[in-house]
């Protein structure tokens, strides 16, 4: 099979110190992709247009990676909705725009499950986009991406920049953020059941009923789909000549399960030992009832994900443990 990611490319990862940047740097590294452009936010702001405009004329890279992004768990989403929209507005349009003027040659942007509509059919397939209202916790989060989604496909169909858009599903693993105030579901369960068991607490609450459903993928997973992806897509991508990068501006990538988050929390305090009384916030929001994608596409190119729900949470944990031993040499 033709390979279109050349080991020689300039690569940037924009947002290469978060959670899913780190992920994909380390793998392309692995693969022996050295060639790579990892700006510091000293060095590069995401929020200036001048300053991504310069640097990406500068540097002129051949690939662009764009992992970065302002995120949240539903507190955060809900509590600070115009930080959501404005940052994340800002740094797509910043790079989506700079990258097709500078004359990259292949782009991928990271989107989020949350596009879909809140009530839309389960599984949740690409073409669902925009075909009813959105969740209202994290509609400014999500309206952003569409709004980044939108922007590579403008550009795609009326200058043919070579652009394509991933959709993973819920992220967790290293490099994730333990902040109550402001994380997602899965570290933040970590984090509880944790500290719990340390701390020899007889409960943990835990925010709505736990009926909503989650699917979860772990973050190593996301980067080798990003990579197979962009090896995938031609450096030039003329309209016929490839019927699949025709059909729609998206890809869904996850796993094609999902999990209660009552379950899910059962799992966590399993991996844990921890034995004490879970207890349900009923008055706080649960969110979109469920949130499963439809993954064929993705599926008939070739490519699955490989580490269960069991395993990932195990090195999650894991992973948590090291964090919190780290921090406290550095202390």
């Amino acid at each position: 099979m033709m390979s279109f990611l050349n080991k020689n490319d300039l690569i940037f990862v924009a947002g290469h110190t978060g959670m899913v940047g780190s992920a994909i740097t380390r793998l392309l590294k692995k693969n022996s992709y050295n060639n790579l452009l990892l700006p510091s936010r000293g060095e590069l702001d995401l929020l200036s247009n001048k300053e991504v405009e310069n640097w990406l004329f500068k540097f002129k890279p051949d690939v662009v990676i764009l992992a970065a992004a302002k995120v949240g768990g539903i507190e955060a989403n809900n509590n600070y909705p115009a930080d959501f929209i404005l940052e994340n507005i800002k740094i797509q349009t910043n790079i989506i725009e700079n990258s097709w003027r500078s004359g990259v040659k292949k782009f991928l942007f990271l989107g989020s499950s949350c596009i879909y509509p809140k009530f839309a059919p389960q599984p949740l397939k690409e073409e669902y986009l925009l075909t009813g209202p959105l969740e209202p916790t994290n509609e400014a989060y999500a309206i952003a991406k569409i709004a980044g989604i939108k922007l590579c496909s403008a550009l795609k169909k009326q200058y043919g920049f070579n652009a394509i858009s991933l959709m993973p599903t819920n992220l967790y693993g290293p490099g994730d953020n333990y902040n109550l105030k402001n994380s997602h579901v899965m570290p933040a369960l970590i984090k509880k059941f944790y500290d719990a068991k340390s701390e020899n607490k007889s409960e943990v609450f835990c925010w709505g009923t736990g009926e909503p459903k989650r699917e979860f993928l772990y973050v190593d997973d996301l980067a080798e789909a990003c990579i197979f992806i962009l090896d995938k897509i031609p450096d030039i991508t003329k309209k016929g000549d490839n019927n699949f990068w025709d059909f729609n501006e998206i890809i869904n990538i996850g796993t094609g399960e999902d999990i209660s988050i009552k379950n899910l929390a059962e799992m966590i305090a399993k991996e844990l030992n921890y034995n004490g009384q879970i207890i349900w916030q009923i008055s706080k929001p649960d969110g979109t009832p469920r949130k499963l994608l439809d993954i064929s596409r993705i599926n008939k190119l070739g490519w699955a994900a490989k580490t269960t729900l069991k395993k990932g949470i195990k090195l999650a944990i894991e992973n948590y443990e090291k964090e919190l031993k780290n921090s406290s040499i550095r202390t």
